[in-house]
């Protein structure tokens, strides 16, 4: 199916083809047509399937059709997401997407300066593409209302939540006018979105082109049991392949993921972590060295990583995993795009072995163990937590206790998912 099968206007075609795209996906091809038909939507697929541009290019249009010339330009979209990389992704597609369009966008981001955001509101934009913190911070500050929202676009909803971002879309959506065209995207789809969605959607069209949380079949997933002393030895012992060229590497937090790093330099592995806390322009320096490959490994918490759009990238290596079943498949997505292949690999210690139970369940598959390496695992048993301490006055007699030898706790005990969620939806 051509592009022209969808009925999209000479400038977004044009646009298409300089871009070197020449049919759709199967979410563009399902969304496309039900935005242009003006209704809301709620929508599922898996990272990598060209989610940006199934709404981008009906939202341009729709833009441009109505577009109002001689005013001052008014932002009459909004599009909401999780992560700074995934913002300047997002304002890309709508500038490669619209560039005959005449529509403006711009992004704005929390943790760099806001002058040069501020100054490019003044000028007037009619696309926003935003993080929620600085959104609400500049909204507060009186550098721009939502007043003429038209569309709203939600990326990566399930993520949002995830993230704790309830309250500061709670607050986003009292700010918006009640007629608008309101887009929910997500790789997955868990009960807390639909229950979100349903309450702030009308008569969404819903649309699903993989099975809910499934992972593309392409990616060879494998599970290596070891211990959590051993696990950076054994990602060395794993990149001693050179056919691994580049791997993006996850762990759970922002002191693992430079712990990590500093690793794998004294190990004479070039590699760099991204996450939260580095600054705006040396988590753009250490993507665009691992893109270029100048950098072999790149290590990353789940926030960082999304909006990292490596269409080659072949290995991804979960060195912590998920405490959520949903990250997983997030997590893997980052590989075998574009029909290229893709690798998984998932470091599992005793006290993640409950995680890969919800990950195995959800996924409804189970994941091939590798047996043979060398840093097989010793310890079976999840650590237990200590007794309480006795109360004060007991003064009973106790037999003393044999010392045990010192083991690290583990940086996020996580054995529970957050309530958060089931907190705000009343569980």
């Amino acid at each position: 199916m051509p592009f022209s099968a969808l009925g999209l206007i000479d400038h977004l075609r044009k646009a298409l083809a300089e871009e070197g795209y020449s049919s759709p996906t199967p979410i563009q091809a399902e969304a496309v047509p039900v935005i242009l038909e003006g209704n809301d939507l709620l929508a599922c697929a898996q990272t990598g399937t060209g989610k940006t541009a199934a709404f981008a290019l009906p939202v341009l249009q729709r833009l441009h059709q109505s577009r109002l010339h001689g005013e001052k330009r008014k932002i009459r979209c909004l599009v909401l997401t999780p992560t700074r990389e995934l913002a300047i992704q997002i304002g890309e597609s709508f500038t490669a997407y619209g560039r005959h369009t005449g529509l403006t966008n711009t992004v704005i981001f929390g943790g760099v300066n806001q002058n040069p955001q501020t100054a490019r509101l003044i000028r007037g934009v009619d696309i926003l593409v935003a993080t929620p913190g600085r959104l609400l911070d500049l909204i507060g500050q009186g550098h721009l209302h939502l007043r003429d929202i038209e569309y709203f676009v939600l990326d990566e909803a399930d993520r949002m939540l995830d993230m704790g971002f309830i309250h500061d879309i709670k607050r986003v959506l009292a700010a918006l006018p009640k007629k608008r065209q309101s887009l929910f995207f997500s790789a997955t789809m868990p009960p807390e979105i639909v229950r979100l969605s349903a309450a702030i959607l009308h008569k969404p069209k819903e649309i699903s082109v993989t099975p809910i949380s499934s992972t593309v079949e392409i990616i060879n997933q494998q599970i290596l049991f070891v211990d959590r002393d051993n696990k950076n030895s054994l990602l060395a012992h794993l990149l001693q392949d050179r056919k691994i060229e580049s791997a993006l590497v996850f762990t759970r937090t922002k002191h693992g993921a430079d712990k990590v790093a500093r690793f794998l330099v004294r190990n004479n592995i070039a590699a760099e972590a991204i996450h939260g806390n580095k600054s705006q322009n040396a988590r753009q320096r250490a993507l665009g060295n691992f893109k270029t490959r100048q950098t072999r490994v790149l290590v990353a918490t789940d926030i960082a990583a999304r909006g990292i759009d490596i269409d080659e990238l072949e290995y991804v290596i979960n060195i912590d995993l998920p405490n959520i079943p949903e990250t997983y498949v997030h997590r893997i997505g980052r590989t075998g795009r574009a029909g290229n292949r893709g690798a998984a690999y998932s470091f599992c210690n005793a006290e993640e072995k409950e995680f890969l139970r919800d990950i195995e369940k959800l996924i409804a598959r189970k994941i091939p163990v590798i047996e043979n390496h060398p840093f097989p695992m010793v310890n079976f048993e999840a650590e237990k937590p200590k007794p309480a301490p006795s109360k004060k006055g007991n003064v009973g007699h106790q037999e003393p206790k044999p010392k045990q030898p010192q083991t690290h706790k583990p940086t996020d005990p996580g054995s529970k998912r957050s309530g958060r969620n089931r907190r705000f939806f009343g569980k």
